[in-house]
């Protein structure tokens, strides 16, 4: 027992255990990488996707024979070349015969082959054979055009590597996981392969940019839109990022998006899925049905919108949100020879495609040449034959067997062995004249096509004058139309609000915090004097609070009771008709319990103003530089220090070289230079901007820039009133006086609500009053007026209403 034991320890070998485990771990992962993940950048292929190729062309399942069950397919592979499995040859056979998979498909199937959403039927239910371009990739494989190698039992021979005529890895792209290692490859489209490819050969040193120009991105097989890529990068360094979209179209009345493409690999049903759950967790509002509508003709999903809501604000929600937008990894790594695992560029796999094709037409050129010639041989020698037939019957006839009479004829006439063998071998018919004639012929094709070949050969461009020529041929027979429009090829991120368009409208709000957004078409073009039509629903006690224009892409600033600052987009803001109460303004804004808004201000960016002054109702003013408010808070911050019994009334916005008026109730102005005003922090609370008598209040205030100077402004009282006056009437003082008279305050005429400074590029002025009613009119309507007149009357009030806020268009 003890010697037993001595012998089986000589037997074992001491190893660290750390370098056992490295190489027991390299070697597996060279074995998953070059026999499993990773596609070989000649023919584009893994390894189990060549195998059942090749055992398809063995069984003769070509694009003109009958189908067979791919269970017969997957059985054949799997006895002959690829014992892995079934599940995992069925799974390749299948995506190889996908069109929404493959670019060009390579196996034709018939049956359940599954889509976007669907698994395959099994193996047992379906069938297969090789399609016209799938018999393509193994056309003259054997003229010993590739190497072959020993199956994993030595009992049949593989190809190391498919012939390939067109760059298979690029026109349908591969996925793999190997280890430490990945790759990547989109489908591109067929025709513009074959135009790179052909460039390249003529142009070997030819510029990224002019390779963009024939392949500007991939072409996937499912459609979609390209919205950004970075292809100079991926071309040059094997790696970078596209961004692809669904294509989507907005329908009106009823308000819908078809979707009718998807991103490459995006199931639909997932997609649907998603959205549900979006508007579950109200993440996007306004979709008020989702129908799949998809049948043979393709794929269509309409989303339905509720009445008011922007088609294109859903639709750039959906690509932020879902799968709709999708960003493609690129990572070009594919086996150098096979063997090696490496990161290319885009030329370098092209030329890896074109090295492996020269020398396929390499040696099928060598093949036919040694068949040709062997052909030529037995030509001559049949040749020679008839023209002494009759000395070489009578040589054969005086021969004993066939073997002496094969050595006479090669001692008499200098035959060889072929030669001598193929006489015997010839028929009496070949001695009729036409025969012999025959023979003569095919004697001259074959030493033309000697030469010809000898030629090729001799002549590496004729080489590549076949390649060129081959894929002209493939391209006539196979190309086909691009599929993935590319929109845009910028590096410019594009933002939701691009697809927004920029357009006028107005903002309401109320006293109970309802606030909507409504286009001012919705209000037709009144005469002065009339009683204007119902802008707004109001309930219970509710009444208007704010009223304003701007444009869907401007930014709205909330200033709230308690001196915060809050900012969203306009756009953001659901349109709705002008009857509608509208949205709680919670839904928007992060407001504390009791915290309500009390000026609106919209800003664009043609603005650009440097300081903004805030007004208060007990005649404070204060001017903060804007940049302090350029990170606004989702949860708000602060604008300015109020005291409980104030609140703001105006917001404006100036260049620091302005001058500001500044109007109360009762009717009284101050006009005063703004250099007057100090800047100071936003935690500041203000100083003296008009010195208000007894029960007066600060109403509105505006902004008097250099080139206003000789301009007007509009003045509005409370019953309707108005007046444009000129600026000239409104005389320079010093900030914290009295002021003067801006307007006639009487019983009649009500307290001075709005005084603002008539614009150049508006034409329209709206008035809305405290109970809803909205008045649209032309600004010429309103007539020129001394200061210490009243106007005249703009709008027929009840006697209960009161304007409440003005806007111009």
């Amino acid at each position: 027992m003890e010697k037993k034991s001595e012998i089986k320890n000589q037997n074992i070998e001491k190893k660290l255990i750390e370098k056992e485990l490295e190489e027991s771990y390299l070697d597996y992962a060279m074995s998953v990488i070059v026999s499993r993940a990773l596609p070989d950048a000649r023919d584009g292929l893994k390894p189990v996707q060549r195998r059942i190729l090749y055992s398809m062309h063995e069984d003769g399942l070509r694009s003109s024979a009958r189908f067979k069950k791919s269970a017969t397919v997957v059985g054949g592979t799997m006895a002959r070349f690829h014992p892995h499995g079934d599940s995992s040859i069925y799974e390749a056979l299948v995506r190889m015969a996908q069109d929404f998979s493959m670019g060009a498909p390579l196996v034709e199937g018939q049956g359940n082959f599954g889509s976007l959403d669907d698994p395959p039927g099994a193996q047992r239910y379906t069938e297969a054979r090789l399609s016209k371009i799938g018999e393509e990739m193994l056309k003259d494989i054997e003229k010993r055009t590739v190497d072959f190698i020993p199956n994993y039992d030595g009992t049949k021979k593989e190809p190391v590597v498919l012939p390939s005529p067109f760059p298979n890895l690029l026109v349908n792209g591969s996925l793999g996981i190997a280890v430490g290692t990945a790759t990547n490859i989109p489908t591109h489209n067929l025709g513009e392969v074959i135009e790179t490819a052909k460039y390249l050969i003529d142009n070997p040193k030819a510029e990224t940019e002019k390779i963009i120009s024939l392949m500007p991105g991939p072409d996937f097989p499912t459609g979609g839109e390209i919205v950004k890529t970075e292809m100079k990068k991926i071309y040059e360094q094997g790696s970078g990022k596209i961004t692809i979209r669904g294509k989507a179209d907005i329908q009106d009345k009823p308000s819908k998006i078809i979707i009718t493409e998807l991103p490459f690999q995006v199931s639909k049903s997932s997609l649907i899925e998603k959205i549900i759950h979006l508007i579950q967790e109200e993440k996007i509002k306004g979709i008020k049905n989702i129908r799949d509508e998809s049948d043979r003709e393709g794929l269509r999903i309409s989303i339905e919108l509720k009445e008011g809501i922007a088609p294109q604000r859903i639709l750039n929600l959906l690509y932020h949100y879902t799968d709709l937008s999708k960003d493609f990894y690129y990572n070009l790594v594919a086996l150098e020879g096979g063997i090696q695992p490496k990161v290319f560029s885009i030329k370098e796999l092209f030329f890896s495609w074109i090295n492996h094709r020269k020398e396929v037409i390499k040696r099928r050129t060598e093949f036919d040449l040694t068949q040709a010639k062997e052909r030529a041989h037995i030509l001559e020698g049949l040749s020679l034959a008839l023209k002494h037939i009759d000395e070489v019957i009578k040589t054969i006839k005086q021969s004993k067997n066939r073997e002496q009479a094969r050595d006479n004829l090669i001692k008499k006439f200098k035959f060889s062995i072929q030669q001598a063998e193929a006489i015997l071998e010839m028929k009496l018919s070949s001695l009729a004249h036409l025969e012999r004639e025959k023979i003569e012929n095919e004697l001259k094709e074959k030493r033309e096509l000697i030469k010809k070949l000898s030629f090729i050969l001799a002549n590496p461009k004729e080489i590549l004058k076949i390649i060129k020529e081959e894929l002209n041929d493939i391209k006539k027979r196979f190309s086909f139309p691009r599929k993935t429009n590319i929109k845009i090829t910028s590096e410019k991120e594009f933002k939701e609000e691009d697809a927004i368009l920029e357009e006028e409208t107005i903002i309401a709000l109320t006293s109970s915090q309802y606030i909507k957004r409504v286009s001012p078409l919705q209000f037709r073009i009144q005469k002065r004097g009339g009683k204007g039509i119902s802008g707004i629903a109001l309930k219970n006690e509710d009444s208007v609070s704010q009223f304003l224009s701007a444009s869907t892409k401007d930014n709205l600033l909330f200033f709230t009771n308690k001196g915060k600052i809050f900012k969203i987009k306009a756009y953001e803001i659901p349109q709705t008709n002008r009857t509608s109460r509208g949205k709680l303004i919670h839904n928007f804004l992060n407001l504390e319990p009791k915290e309500k808004i009390k000026e609106i201000l919209p800003l664009s960016k043609s603005q650009n103003p440097r300081f903004l002054t805030l007004i208060t109702r007990k005649g404070l003013v204060k001017k903060t530089d804007i940049s302090q408010f350029e990170n606004i808070r989702k949860t708000g911050i602060r604008a300015i220090k109020l005291s409980p019994d104030d609140e703001l009334v105006a917001g404006l916005f100036s260049s620091g070289e302005d001058e500001i008026i500044l109007a109360s109730a009762k009717g009284y102005c101050l006009r005063f230079k703004e250099k007057d005003l100090r800047a100071i922090g936003r935690q500041a609370s203000g100083v003296v901007g008009l010195r208000l008598g007894k029960n007066d209040y600060l109403t509105d205030g505006a902004v008097i820039k250099k080139e206003e100077k000789n301009g007007k402004l509009l003045v509005i009282t409370q019953r309707g009133y108005a007046k444009q006056t000129p600026i000239k009437q409104y005389r320079l003082q010093k900030r914290g006086g009295k002021g003067i008279s801006a307007s006639k305050i009487t019983p009649k005429t009500g307290l001075l609500v709005s005084l603002k400074m008539l614009p150049k590029d508006k034409s329209e002025i709206f008035l809305i009053t405290e109970n809803g009613q909205v008045l649209r009119t032309k600004i010429d309507s309103v007539k020129i007026y001394n200061r210490v007149s009243q106007g005249l009357r703009l709008i027929n009030l009840g006697e209960e209403d009161i304007i409440k806020e003005i806007s111009f268009l």
